[in-house]
């Protein structure tokens, strides 16, 4: 499967937070994040395991009592079912792997499932 990219096909999801779905398959779904400068990511917990990667900006992700501020280049990962919420610090850009695939985030891809 092969999708090109299209600007216009994010979906806000909390104010200042759209996503896209890039790409998924059988065990795994890639989205894109792209967050303004005091957007609020609020604490949640989903059941898939989750891994991200910040393109640009500077975020601060909390998980576990934790706080860490991330930049472009540095990357994390969330067990499925661990709570973690972000405060979004610059304007950023970030792509995360959900595996399994989450279910809900399918409704964010341009050519819906």
């Amino acid at each position: 499967m092969f999708f090109h990219n299209d600007d216009q096909d994010y979906q806000e999801i909390l104010p200042g937070i759209k996503v896209k779905t890039l790409v998924y398959g059988d065990k795994t779904l890639l989205s894109e994040f792209v967050m303004a400068k005091g957007a609020v990511l609020p604490l949640h917990s989903h059941p898939e395991e989750q891994i991200g990667y910040l393109v640009s900006g500077c975020i601060r992700l909390h998980s576990n009592g934790e706080a860490q501020e991330m930049h472009p280049g540095d990357s994390w990962s969330f067990a499925g079912d661990l709570q973690h919420s972000a405060d979004i610090l610059e304007d950023s850009v970030a792509v995360e792997v959900f595996a399994p695939v989450r279910q809900s985030y399918l409704a964010y891809h341009p050519h819906k499932a």
